[in-house]
C-alpha cells in the first residue's frame, strides 16, 4: 500500500466530515461514524502514514482517493 503523506488529526477529521462521517465522541480518539463505519482516529500531530492508509482502507478508500480529498 503506497503511504499517504503524515498529516495532522484535524485534516484527517476534515477530509472525512466531507465524506459523511460524523465526530460521534472525542478522548484520546476522535471516533467517527457514518451509520454504518466506525472510524478511530488518534490525536497524532501528524499520523503515521501506515495507520492513516489503514484508517483511509476502513472507510472503504484506497489511497490516491484519500489523497484526491485533501
Amino acid at each position: 500500500m503506497p503511504k499517504l503523506p503524515g498529516i495532522g488529526q484535524k485534516e484527517a477529521v476534515r477530509v472525512f466530515t466531507k465524506l459523511g462521517f460524523r465526530v460521534v465522541r472525542e478522548s484520546g480518539h476522535v471516533v467517527m461514524s457514518n451509520g454504518s463505519t466506525r472510524l478511530t482516529i488518534p490525536r497524532h500531530n501528524p499520523i503515521n502514514a501506515i495507520t492513516m492508509g489503514a484508517i483511509a482502507k476502513d472507510a472503504g478508500l484506497t489511497p490516491e482517493q484519500f489523497r484526491s480529498h485533501l
